[in-house]
C-alpha cells in the first residue's frame, strides 16, 4: 500500500507538472563555432579572420530528424558580441532564453537563429565593405548563409532567411538587407543605429578629440561616441596610405574635407535610399522600431524611413514605443521579431518526408 501510494504521489505530480506547465521547457540547443571569412582575408586592422558564430537549434531539431527550418540570421550592436546575445557573458539580454519561452508557448513556429561575433579592433564592424575592417557584408550575406544551408537543415531558399539586427547590427539589416534581396526575404530592425549621416553632429571639442587620438592605446581610453566614429570611419571611409588606424577623418585642422563627407554620405541608408527602391520592393516584409528614449536621432530616423517607404507604397510595419535604446529590446523579440518572422518566412518545406 505504501508503495502504491508513492507512486501515486509522483504520477499525480508528474501529471500536475505537464498540465501546469512546470515541467521543464522544452530547450533548444546553442553551439559555438569558428568560421573562417574568405571575405576578411587582408584586413589592414588585423582582426582575426576565423569568427565565432552562435547558432540556436531549437528543441525539435534533435528529435525531427527529416525538418528543414528557415533561419534568422542576426546582427549584433556596436560593443557586443555573440557571446553576450547568447548567454555566455551576463549581458541585458540572453536571446535563448526568449526563444526558448516562445517557441515553448506556440507564439511563434520554431526557427534556426544564428550571429556571428562581429566585434573588431575598433569594436565594431558595421557590417560593411572596408578594406581596412573587412568585407563584412559578404561574409554575412554570402559565407554565412553557405555555411547553414550546408551545415545545418534549413530550408535554402530567400522567402525562408531572415535579417534582423539591434542598432550597429539594425544599420547592417538594413545596409545587407537593401542590397541583396536574392538572399534574405524579411528584415527587422531594432533601434538602428547611423540611417542618416553623422557629419553633422560634429563639434569642434569632437574634432579635435578625434584628431588627438594617435595610438590604440589613446582609442581604448576615450569615451562611447567617439570610439564608434573611429568604427564607422574605417569601415566607410578606409585610406590603406593612412596608417595606423588606415582610415580618413571627413575633416582636417577643424575643416571639412568634402570628398571623405561623401564618402561616409554614400553609406548612409537614407540618403541612398533611392538607389535601392526596386530592392526593397522585391522584399517580402519589412519591420523597424524604436524607443522613445532612444539614443537621440534614432526614432526620428526611423520616422523619416516610415515616410520615405510609404511614398514609394512599400509595405512595412513601424513602431515608437516607450523605451530605451536597450530597455525592452528582449519584450521586443519575445512580442514582435519572432511573431513577424513566424508571419513572413516560408515553413512549408520542413515537413519530414
Amino acid at each position: 500500500m505504501k508503495i502504491f501510494t508513492a507512486v501515486s504521489i509522483t504520477l499525480l505530480c508528474v501529471a500536475f507538472s505537464i498540465s501546469s506547465g512546470y515541467s521543464q521547457t522544452a530547450k533548444g540547443t546553442v553551439l559555438h563555432v569558428k568560421l573562417h571569412g574568405k571575405s576578411l582575408e587582408g584586413n589592414l586592422d588585423g582582426d582575426s579572420t576565423d569568427r565565432n558564430l552562435s547558432i540556436y537549434l531549437p528543441a525539435s531539431y534533435k528529435t525531427s530528424s527529416k525538418r528543414h527550418y528557415p533561419v534568422v540570421y542576426f546582427l549584433h550592436g556596436f560593443t557586443d558580441n555573440d557571446s553576450k546575445w547568447y548567454g555566455l557573458t551576463k549581458h541585458w539580454v540572453n536571446l535563448p532564453a526568449i526563444l526558448d519561452t516562445v517557441f515553448a508557448s506556440g507564439k511563434a513556429k520554431e526557427m534556426i537563429f544564428v550571429t556571428a561575433d562581429a566585434d573588431t579592433r575598433f569594436r565594431g564592424s558595421m557590417y560593411s565593405n572596408s578594406i581596412t575592417t573587412g568585407n563584412w557584408e559578404g561574409f554575412v550575406a554570402h559565407e554565412m548563409v553557405a555555411y547553414m544551408d550546408t551545415h545545418y537543415r534549413t530550408i535554402a531558399k530567400a522567402s525562408s532567411r531572415g535579417l534582423a539586427g539591434h542598432s550597429m547590427g539594425g544599420y547592417g539589416t538594413m545596409r545587407i538587407g537593401e542590397r541583396h534581396p536574392e538572399v534574405f526575404s524579411s528584415i527587422y530592425m531594432l533601434s538602428p543605429a547611423s540611417l542618416t549621416p553623422f557629419m553633422e553632429t560634429f563639434s569642434a571639442d569632437q574634432m579635435v578629440k578625434l584628431e588627438s587620438i594617435k595610438t590604440i592605446t589613446d582609442f581604448n581610453k576615450t569615451d562611447f561616441g567617439t570610439k564608434y566614429m573611429f568604427a564607422s570611419l574605417a569601415a566607410w571611409a578606409p585610406d590603406l596610405n593612412n596608417p595606423p588606424f588606415y582610415f580618413d577623418l571627413p575633416f582636417k585642422d577643424g575643416k571639412a574635407l568634402p570628398a571623405i563627407q561623401a564618402k561616409i554620405i554614400a553609406n548612409a541608408p537614407l540618403a541612398t535610399l533611392d538607389q535601392y527602391i526596386t530592392n526593397l520592393k522585391a522584399l517580402h516584409a519589412m519591420g523597424f522600431d524604436a524607443g522613445d528614449k532612444d539614443i537621440p536621432g534614432i526614432a526620428a530616423s526611423i520616422k523619416v524611413l516610415d515616410a520615405e517607404l510609404a511614398k514609394y507604397g512599400i509595405k512595412h510595419s513601424f513602431e515608437i514605443y516607450p523605451g530605451t535604446h536597450t530597455s525592452r529590446i528582449g519584450q521586443r523579440i519575445n512580442q514582435k521579431v519572432l511573431a513577424f518572422f513566424s508571419d513572413n518566412l516560408v515553413f512549408s518545406d520542413y515537413a519530414a518526408k
